[in-house]
């Protein structure tokens, strides 16, 4: 199969209007691959895998959400509990008050730290 001027001048205006690269293919009569490997050598705009947009689209629908909260403004160190995904613009870290020499509020103490029991009869 060789490309001729008209097939990437056909391939470039589908790909711009937005044809997914099977669909192309098979207006081309090419595989799906033959198409992404030509787009990606003539310098074509790279588009999201529509399988990852799906995940991506299923995720953020799944999600709660979320509001943030003021920032504390505390003197000295502040709780580093994180909140959120950190790939997501509204991640944030907790900000209250920070026990004496721990990273987390009293909050996030208790649920970051269990305590054990010493073992009896040891």
């Amino acid at each position: 199969m060789s490309w001729s001027d008209e097939r990437i001048a056909e391939l470039k205006q589908l790909w711009s209007e937005g044809h997914s690269a099977a669909e192309i293919g098979r207006r081309l009569e090419v595989s799906k691959n033959a198409v992404i490997g030509k787009a990606h050598r003539l310098g074509l705009p790279s588009r999201p895998s529509p399988i990852k947009r799906e995940r991506l689209t299923a995720k953020r629908a799944a999600k709660p959400a979320m509001s943030i909260p003021p920032k504390q403004k505390s003197k000295g160190p502040s709780c580093c509990w994180p909140n959120g995904d950190p790939g997501d613009v509204d991640f944030y870290f907790c900000g209250k008050p920070a026990m004496a020499g721990k990273p987390y509020c009293e909050e996030h103490y208790e649920r970051a730290y269990i305590l054990t029991r010493p073992k009896s009869g040891d």
